[in-house]
């Protein structure tokens, strides 16, 4: 039986911290390798000054790891006080266990720790929040640690400027509590979307069971705007995927509103997945957003799929622009094709 609204227990986000690898690639060291591009081209087509690289042997766990260490002494973490761990990446250690599993191991939580990952993108972090609220709204968990973290790096071609251009590996770590009072902090309502008809306008198509790794999956192609990848590489349909966003979030926006009851006044940050800032720029202007209200964070370190948003919060609170009663508008979107949205009040 559902809980009734009066007896569901809201959720708040009491902290974020991120990670993200040592190895630096600059505009400069594409710009020898695309010499069409000028490292000033690059920028300007993207907004994109450097992204960050994972370490030949760092892998998603491992960054995830990383930034959920930085949580723990950021807050001072009591580890045995965590009733679940959600890991959201694309990247994981193995096809089996569960990498969640083991970072509850490797982070030294009880082992009454629930435990499990989510595969999702670029929304992915609303989704993950979502699950949190929702075990905590149930009575199932009081505290959760979100963690997410990708490595596209791994899947990218070095001679695909179409996506090179754009993604950077890190890692983000949110710890998710039970609130007491429905007028304090919270987490909702969310608003979900899907279009898997699109699901290969941003894909690796192979490496999964559908289609196993070969010599041949293994063989690269030159497509005609001179970018170069296999089937064992990540492809992206920029311009199907500006189209989706254009499409689709605009509604969302309207449809949070509309379920939160909130009007522009009321939001004092949209925080938007970090695409590149060509996108933003088009999303900001078409759903008429105030700039100052819509922060980019994506200039040093590239989009980082599922740890954009919580990127762009960090930033905010430790430059205290979020304080107790700020609100923001969360919204993610991206490879699936998925998207959805919540609004934060802190």
């Amino acid at each position: 039986m559902a809980l009734s609204p009066a007896r569901m227990i809201p959720a708040r986000i009491a902290g974020v911290a991120t990670f993200l690898p040592e190895k630096r690639l600059g505009n400069e060291d594409l710009a020898q390798v695309f010499e069409t591009w000028s490292a000033d081209k690059i920028y300007e087509k993207t907004g994109i000054m450097e992204r960050r690289v994972a370490a030949p042997d760092e892998t998603a766990l491992d960054m995830g790891i990383k930034a959920a260490e930085r949580l723990i002494e950021k807050l001072g973490i009591d580890r045995q006080s965590i009733d679940h761990l959600i890991f959201c990446t694309q990247a994981p250690d193995y096809i089996l266990p569960t990498s969640a599993c083991v970072m509850q191991h490797r982070l030294g939580l009880a082992k009454t720790t629930g435990a499990f990952d989510i595969n999702l993108g670029c929304s992915g972090y609303v989704y993950g929040l979502s699950i949190a609220a929702g075990l905590i709204a149930g009575g199932m968990a009081e505290r959760i640690l979100f963690v997410t973290a990708d490595t596209y790096s791994k899947f990218i071609n070095e001679h695909d400027r179409s996506v090179r251009t754009l993604f950077g590996d890190g890692a983000s770590a949110t710890l998710i509590e039970a609130g007491r009072d429905s007028e304090d902090a919270s987490i909702g309502p969310f608003i979900f979307g899907t279009d898997g008809s699109g699901a290969e306008d941003l894909i690796v198509p192979s490496g999964g069971a559908r289609q196993p790794r070969t010599d041949d999956t293994a063989r690269e192609l030159e497509d005609e705007f001179g970018n170069v990848r296999s089937k064992d590489n990540l492809y992206m349909n920029g311009t199907a995927v500006m189209s989706f966003t254009l499409r689709e979030i605009p509604k969302l926006l309207a449809g949070l509103k509309d379920k939160s009851g909130l009007d522009d006044d009321d939001i004092d940050f949209y925080v938007l997945h970090q695409a590149n800032r060509f996108m933003l720029d088009a999303l900001v202007k078409k759903m008429k957003i105030p700039p100052a209200k819509a922060p980019y964070h994506f200039e040093l370190i590239g989009n980082t799929v599922s740890s954009t948003i919580p990127f762009v919060l960090e930033a905010l609170l430790s430059a205290e622009k979020i304080r107790p009663g700020s609100r923001a508008v969360l919204m993610g979107f991206g490879v699936g094709l998925s998207w959805g949205g919540t609004v934060v009040k802190f």
